[in-house]
């Protein structure tokens, strides 16, 4: 009861719309600091270079409020960089970003790499498959970090619709991992982060201090341990979120849920141990048994890497 009090305390004063935050006024707040927006891609080609020219139209040439606009190809097998080039962005492999470290995979490594490519202040994550894209996804997330220096961290949140093979959007169906798995975890070991209406979006922004001092999780469990390891860094006044309205994009097939669910789980597990809340126990298997539709079995690997906190790393350079 006191954590939901707490969220509730919380959630008025730390959560704002999109349409709060004009890009002029946010322009002026900017002032001198810079900011770099982050798009992880892996075939996307039919969307990324929608979303790279909108911002650069909107929030460089129009407004200069976007310092950089980065895309880091994930190992695509489409024209999604050449895409990404011809929008404006600059665009880098990933596994061209500290070649002298050992490739890893998923889109945590690209989020992390993407850290270490960018040069701003500020860094806003956008993904790279949004199908109802606009600039305020950008502007909006920026403002309360421009508006606060308390604020280090903004998550977003939206109406998350379902869309079915006939192409017609069933509203509240979207986020099905998030509702099944990601929020009834949250509620019950970090209840503080209950208030975040959708913890594993892939929109946010934060400033690169911050995120230089956590840890990435390689593959789709990112978003949950960048919750709960921010929150023991900055607390939860040092977070807040935006209301970017309506968010659209290609849903997974149901065995690849499945597989996020159990990333999400062994994320969630990681946290759990290393604030000692888990002292004595058995360590969860790392794969997952799945049948297809014809009663086939499949074996899964579950495993998540994880890459360690940015500033680490270059300080460990620093000092070679």
């Amino acid at each position: 009861m006191r954590a939901l009090a707490r969220v509730q305390e919380w959630y008025g004063p730390h959560t704002s719309t999109a349409a709060e935050w004009p890009v002029d006024a946010l322009l002026t707040a900017k002032g001198k600091t810079t900011v770099s927006v982050v798009l992880p891609a892996r075939d996307e080609e039919s969307t990324v270079g929608d979303i790279v020219g909108v911002i650069r139209r909107e929030l460089v040439e129009r407004t200069p409020l976007v310092d950089e606009i980065l895309v880091v190809d994930s190992n695509s097998t489409d024209a999604t960089a050449e895409r990404a080039r011809e929008a404006g962005a600059h665009v880098v492999a990933q596994n061209e970003v500290l070649s002298h470290l050992p490739p890893l995979t998923g889109k945590g490594e690209a989020l992390w790499k993407g850290l270490a490519a960018s040069k701003g202040d500020i860094v806003v994550y956008i993904d790279a498959d949004l199908r109802s894209f606009g600039a305020h996804y950008v502007s909006g997330l920026l403002g309360p970090l421009l508006a606060d220096t308390g604020t280090h961290f903004v998550k977003a949140t939206y109406e998350r619709p379902y869309l079915g093979s006939d192409g017609i959007a069933q509203q509240g169906g979207g986020g099905r991992v998030t509702e099944l798995v990601a929020r009834p975890l949250l509620n019950m070991f970090w209840p503080e982060l209950a208030g975040f209406g959708q913890p594993l979006g892939g929109e946010y922004a934060a400033r690169r201090q911050v995120l230089e001092r956590v840890p990435y999780v390689t593959e789709y469990g990112v978003e949950f341990g960048l919750l709960v390891d921010l929150l023991r860094l900055i607390g939860l006044d040092g977070m807040a979120q935006v209301d970017l309205g309506r968010r659209t994009h290609a849903h997974q097939p149901l065995p690849a849920l499945g597989r996020m669910a159990g990333q999400i789980l062994l994320t969630a597990w990681s946290r759990l141990e290393r604030q000692g809340r888990v002292l004595g126990s058995e360590s969860p298997a790392r794969t997952l048994l799945q049948f297809g539709f014809g009663g086939q079995a499949d074996l899964v690997d579950l495993s998540v890497a994880e890459r360690p906190p940015l500033a680490s790393l270059l300080l460990e350079e620093d000092v070679a």
